[in-house]
């Protein structure tokens, strides 16, 4: 029986040990002191979708593509390239005023001729149209009736002369004859002198004068050489001086204008004689080439643009008023910088610029960053990657759209 007793006392201390062992053993888990079974991390990579594994750790994201996705992306390298500075705006072609000249009769008369219409181009000294003018009708007149003075003269001198000779008159006689038959000569040539101003040449004076006919057919010829851009001339229509419309007007197309209105923020960029290279929707193939000739003084209120106006080569006469233009300006010297594909470059919904990086050619990163200019299908890297970087080019964005499809949400 003693020994009974001191088994089952035994039994009791080892059982309440245990149990007091049990529940520190529960308390210490409780308290993360002692290893315990955890979950999978969520960093694990997910379930494929359509064979993608993306991932997201802290400031990394990135996807995993299956070799046949593979076959949809193109890699390249980073690399540099030479970016113009330069500044791209709009506007429309125009006759250079400054060549465009309006020709208007010299003196009153009713248009009797036309030699030239809209769209003909014309020679310096052309015959432009034919007017019938009182004015010169009076000149040639004046120049006739001068004329027969001055014969008169010149024979009223000579008999003078000789009846001096014999002592017929006097010497004060003399004089006077001298002094008429000059008056005479300068009436005849201030004569000369006012037809001459109508275009007449010497030998068709000469000819008014010794066939003792008027003409009062004025020749208007053209002041430059060019192309007729307007006609108000018609037979019968009486011209004057200045009268508006002008009857023609000639334009030098070797220059033309490209007048364009430039954004405020574009404005500290100009300066004159920068180079302007322009090209037009009637010949996308085609660079004209020009300088900047005028600033304007004033923005403008309502579209907070700039009007620049530019002087544009154009030997083949090929330009047309009214001609939508786009030029660039060349406002520095060319930067070299990274660059990457225009299709390496995503913009996402809320305007961030990603590229897809890759180091395996198989798992791409996605990177932010930021651009600059844009030329020969290149975008400028300004931050966001290094030279040697291999990023995804055809197929960024359907690395993008995997990226969506297999994220959480």
């Amino acid at each position: 029986m003693g020994w009974d007793k001191k088994s089952r006392r035994s039994d009791l201390l080892v059982g309440a040990t245990l149990v007091a062992l049990a529940i520190i053993a529960y308390f210490i888990g409780g308290l993360g002191l002692w290893p315990v079974s955890r979950p999978t991390s969520p960093l694990a990579p997910g379930p494929l979708v359509n064979g993608g594994n993306s991932q997201t750790s802290g400031d990394t994201q990135s996807v995993a593509l299956s070799d046949t996705q593979l076959t949809s992306v193109k890699i390249a390298t980073v690399g540099y390239h030479v970016f113009p500075v330069e500044e791209i705006s709009v506007g429309s072609i125009d006759f250079n005023q400054d060549m465009s000249v309006q020709v208007f009769s010299p003196y009153q008369g009713r248009i009797i001729s036309l030699f030239a219409k809209v769209g003909d181009d014309v020679k310096c000294g052309q015959p432009l149209f034919i007017i019938d003018s009182p004015d010169l009708l009076q000149a040639e007149a004046t120049l006739i009736a001068a004329a027969g003075t001055l014969e008169l003269k010149n024979q009223t001198l000579v008999r003078a002369k000789e009846l001096y000779h014999t002592v017929a008159i006097s010497q004060r006689e003399l004089e006077q004859a001298v002094s008429e038959q000059q008056a005479a000569e300068g009436a005849l040539k201030a004569a000369r002198d006012a037809v001459r101003i109508f275009g007449k040449i010497d030998i068709e004076i000469d000819r008014i004068i010794a066939n003792r006919q008027v003409d009062s057919s004025l020749l208007v010829p053209s002041p430059i050489s060019g192309r007729i851009t307007a006609r108000n001339a018609a037979p019968g229509l009486f011209v004057q001086p200045g009268g508006t419309p002008a009857p023609f007007t000639v334009a030098d197309l070797s220059t033309m204008w490209l007048i364009a209105n430039v954004p405020e923020t574009s404005s500290p960029q100009l300066r004159l004689g920068q180079e302007v290279r322009a090209t037009v929707t009637a010949y996308p193939d085609r660079t004209f080439e020009g300088k900047i000739t005028t600033i304007g003084a004033a923005v403008d209120l309502n579209t907070r643009r700039l009007m620049a106006r530019s002087e544009i080569k154009d030997p083949q006469h090929v330009l047309q008023p009214g001609m939508f233009a786009t030029f660039v300006i060349q406002t520095g010297e060319p930067v070299r910088s990274l660059a990457v594909p225009l299709d390496g470059v995503v913009r996402e919904g809320d305007g961030t610029i990603i590229v897809w990086v890759t180091k395996d050619h198989r798992r791409f990163e996605k990177r932010i960053v930021q651009i600059g200019r844009r030329d020969g299908g290149y975008n400028q890297i300004i931050q966001g990657l290094q030279p040697g970087d291999l990023i995804a080019t055809d197929g960024a964005l359907f690395l993008s759209n995997l990226f969506a499809a297999s994220s959480p949400g």
